[in-house]
């Protein structure tokens, strides 16, 4: 059981009377996302229900907001609601003291506007309440965004909801690298936290966006970004509810409700901003996002909400090097290989020789011999065979996958489906025992279909190699195909593979990331020759005296986003262009020099080295110098001058001083490695010596460690002489 760490929205100095009528701190969950994105899977479980670090999704949701100091949570069910109903029944959540956990059930909402029209008809919320769906992973404490809410309440009654945001990937690759979603244009002011203009890239026609000038009127200036992250966690007033109750037409929370209430002048109700930036907050909108969260879990961002202190479940889960983690349970052959970031759930036994890495393997499964398991997420008893290779794959609850079969990037095996043996499951397909619905009227629709519409069939077993080519598979030879099948797949939706590969938990594929590059750039080029085009984020009005502050948070910015994407390639294998394209997008989008990326791999590089395990400065050194002799090839791409090469040894010094001092008395050792591996030229070293001979006492500290290294160069380059 995590303890409280939040406020439950009461201040220090409340009066007796104020406390006597105070309401408990009150949370709607909505356990539906009303959209169709984990199809097939949720036409037979509910998302909320579905594991993320073999841990239902809606685990993740209530255990923040019990830490947060929520005290009473009202569950909407509609979509396989008797499911979640029976979960929490059996849970230990309806017994938590000072957290009450309570259903409502509908059985024919169809979005999330009417979910809240029941609500209110129920007339359960008495005050300010937090609004969150269950699919929500978050650590962040409320007390300081509902001292704001508060605040403002008290001054403008038409102050009614406050929108938690963060920073987020300002690159059109980073961004939909991460999370699959589209780009968000936010209209802020800079001064009042205001929301004055939300629209994502989906609603835009033709890529441009349109403000209207009034916006500016009675303000000094605007800020426009398109580098936010929505929470989807907003803190609400009563009349939100009621809002929802007038309008009809509110169905969508973002795209109907709160871009109507900022284009209602008449009424006149505003909606406030408040962003976080050490916290963590993020929902599980699609498979890509469902894979970024996993990994940031294992990472133990959401700490914590993490594999090895789960919730109020029992739990034997143990944390190891490399960010592994196993059940004490578990069956590992002596030969089988656990990688890094792994986690491998209670029961489940790995055969001789098998490699799994980057993996979340659920409880009681059974893997064979010589499989290969790497950037998977295996879920509970499912029955992998002998000589199996899965990549980037999602494999559901009670699968059996016969000997040989292969799943290729981005496939999808729901619930009991059986794959043949040596069957090549080709990308990104989706493979069920749930014929395809004939009709699917939008992506609002509910995350189950009508069984009895006679759209859904379920498969029978496949006895023929011609029905598995009928039913199963498109463009595989006769050869591949084999007795044994069960299931169908699910051919590509209407907005062909581009969406597929955005959303799926597989890497962007290589040509696809070079055309968003290419797309990026050209962009980029329009708006500096046309000079009227915002950057990625700027301010609108008068002229700001910090702008040497915005660069330095720029660079920090960058800084942050590069060690992210570096630790993402190095922990997942992707390859080294990948990263290139991914750090120049990066460039591109904080308007910085190329310099500037070596300088920011080599704090990454270095930065991941320090964050090993390490128990002595020997050990460290080892470590370091490993991780520079992977990437040597990575850092000398960025290293075309002795200009950069300077660059990183300034970099190296600031790192010793601040943010990795435990390179600080192995300064001179790594310098000398750097020289030795061809990455330094003595140029460079001895050019970096020249300029620190100028400086002030203080700040020769380093250069005084480097003197006899200083002197050999001398001494080699006069015997050379």
């Amino acid at each position: 059981m995590v303890a409280k760490k939040g406020s439950r929205g009461g201040t220090v100095g409340e009066d007796a009377e104020e406390e006597l009528s105070r309401v408990p701190l009150q949370a709607i969950l909505l356990a539906d996302s009303f959209a169709t994105l984990f199809r097939p899977i949720t036409l037979e479980r509910p998302k909320v229900l579905l594991p993320l670090v073999n841990a239902p999704m809606i685990e993740y949701t209530l255990a923040w907001l019990e830490a947060a100091g929520v005290e009473e949570v009202f569950v909407f069910c509609c979509a396989h609601s008797k499911q979640v109903i029976d979960y929490l029944e059996n849970s230990n959540w309806l017994n938590q003291p000072n957290f009450s956990v309570a259903t409502i059930e509908s059985y024919n909402a169809m979005s999330a506007g009417d979910a809240l029209r029941l609500i209110y008809e129920r007339h359960v919320i008495r005050g300010d309440f937090i609004l969150v769906t269950g699919d929500t992973v978050s650590n962040m404490p409320l007390t300081q965004v509902l001292k704001e809410h508060k605040d403002r309440r008290k001054k403008d009654s038409n102050a009614v909801m406050t929108m938690v945001i963060k920073q987020s990937k300002p690159s059109p690759i980073t961004h939909q690298s991460r999370l699959g979603t589209e780009e968000l244009f936010m209209a802020i002011d800079p001064e009042t936290k205001e929301l004055l203009y939300y629209e994502d890239k989906a609603d835009t026609s033709k890529g441009t966006i349109t403000l209207d000038k009034t916006m500016l009127l009675d303000r000094s200036s605007m800020s426009l970004h398109n580098d936010k992250q929505d929470c989807y966690i907003d803190i609400c007033s009563p009349e939100v509810l009621s809002l929802f109750t007038d309008n009809f037409d509110y169905q969508h929370l973002r795209r109907h409700f709160v871009k109507g209430l900022l284009v209602d002048d008449l009424m006149g109700y505003k909606i406030f901003t408040h962003e976080i930036h050490s916290s963590y907050a993020a929902r599980v909108e699609n498979y890509r996002s469902y894979d970024t969260i996993s990994k940031d879990i294992i990472l133990r961002w959401t700490y914590p909400f993490v594999p090895d202190i789960q919730f109020h479940r029992n739990n034997l889960t143990k944390l190891g090097r490399q960010g592994t983690y196993r059940a004490s349970d578990i069956g590992l052959s002596r030969s089988a290989k656990m990688g890094p970031f792994t986690v491998i759930g209670s029961g489940t036994t790995i055969g001789q020789h098998s490699e799994v890495s980057n993996s979340v393997i659920g409880e009681g499964c059974k893997i064979g011999s010589n499989v290969s398991i790497d950037g998977c997420y295996i879920w509970n008893k499912v029955n992998i065979e002998d000589g199996c290779r899965l990549k980037h794959a999602i494999v559901c609850d009670g699968v059996t996958m016969k000997s040989g079969a292969v799943l290729e990037a981005g496939v999808v095996l729901s619930f009991k489906v059986v794959i043949g043996q040596n069957f090549v499951v080709p990308a990104y397909s989706k493979v069920s025992l749930l014929q395809q619905p004939v009709k699917q009227d939008s992506d609002e629709e509910l995350e189950y279909a009508d069984n009895s519409s006679g759209n859904i069939e379920i498969a029978s077993v496949l006895n023929t190699p011609e029905v598995l080519e009928e039913e199963l598979i498109t463009e595989v030879s006769d050869s591949q195909i084999q007795v044994g099948g069960v299931g169908f797949i699910w051919s590509v939706g209407e907005k062909g593979l581009e969406e597929e590969w955005r959303h799926s938990v597989a890497p962007i594929p290589a040509d696809r990331l070079v055309e968003i590059i290419n797309s990026a750039t050209d962009e980029l080029e329009i708006s500096n020759a046309e000079g009227n085009i915002l950057p990625p984020s700027g301010e609108l009005g008068l002229d700001s005296d910090n702008e040497s502050d915005d660069v330095r948070d720029d660079y920090a910015h960058f800084e942050e986003e590069v060690e992210a994407t570096f630790l993402r390639t190095k922990n997942e294998n992707i390859e080294e262009e990948h990263l290139i394209l991914e750090v120049n997008s990066l460039r591109l989008s904080y308007n910085l020099a190329a310099a500037d990326c070596a300088g920011a791999l080599f704090y990454a590089m270095m930065k991941s080295a320090v964050d090993t395990p390490h128990d002595s400065p020997n050990e460290l050194i080892k470590i370091a110098t490993g991780v520079i002799a992977k990437w040597k090839n990575l850092l000398k791409y960025y290293l075309p001058s002795l200009d950069e090469e300077i660059e990183v040894i300034l970099k190296f010094e600031e790192m010793c001083l601040e943010s990795t001092k435990e390179f600080s008395p192995l300064f001179v050792q790594i310098l000398h490695y750097l020289y030795d591996i061809e990455i330094l030229q003595e140029d460079a070293i001895l050019n970096w010596a020249s300029e620190k001979e100028q400086a002030d006492e203080s700040d020769k500290f380093f250069l005084k460690q480097a003197e006899k290294l200083i002197q050999w160069f001398h001494v080699a380059s006069e015997e050379e002489d």
